[in-house]
């Protein structure tokens, strides 16, 4: 399977994980400024699939912009590796999402039955199980990939060997265990229990 086929199949992964979710975010309290999962809660995780599509939208954006982006996800990638707090790089100050119709599962899947508190949002918890299912045949259908915090993910996918390799279908994980293993990276075809 190309990345092209890989793709729409992604985005056909995302229509099902929205279908068979609907019940139970018809009551979901979340709307546009709503950002508290892009600032205190969210894991903010990505395979390299989503990664090169999100690359691929930050292209389309002016340059000034395109750098602007850059700057932020260096500094969310600088506050993680120092365990400090850090707001999503896409968010904008009206608090929505620059790449919003590209943005990865671990975004899609979050909503909350109640206005978010400190103890973040609350999610039905067979919403919670189907979304872990879900995660699985996304690491699945990118099996040659892997799977982290978004500014690490991106940062992998900047390095021109491993998108080289990454784009041809290429796997090597000893060409990035140093990092891999530093930025808490996981294989996909390990965590999702083999390849599709």
């Amino acid at each position: 399977m190309n990345l092209r086929q890989k793709r729409e199949k992604l985005l056909d992964t995302y229509r099902q994980h929205d279908e068979q979710g609907a019940y139970f975010r018809e009551k979901a309290v979340c709307g546009p400024g709503c950002a508290y999962c892009c600032t205190h809660y969210g894991h903010l995780d990505v395979t390299t699939l989503e990664g090169l599509i999100i690359l691929k939208k930050i292209k389309t954006f002016a340059k000034a912009e395109q750098n602007r982006i850059q700057k932020r996800i260096f500094k969310n990638k600088r506050d993680k590796e120092a365990k400090k707090p850090s707001v999503c790089p896409f968010l904008t100050p009206d608090k929505t999402c620059l790449i919003y119709e590209q943005r990865p599962f671990s975004c899609r899947q979050l909503y909350s039955l109640k206005i978010c508190g400190e103890h973040g949002p609350l999610v039905h918890p067979q919403a919670v199980a189907q979304a872990r299912e879900t995660v699985k045949r996304i690491q699945q259908l990118d099996h040659t990939g892997y799977s982290g915090h978004l500014s690490y993910v991106l940062a992998l996918l900047e390095q021109k060997p491993f998108y080289r390799l990454y784009t041809a279908g290429g796997f090597d994980p000893a060409g990035i265990a140093g990092f891999g293993k530093s930025h808490s990276l996981s294989i996909n075809r390990q965590s999702a229990g083999g390849k599709e």
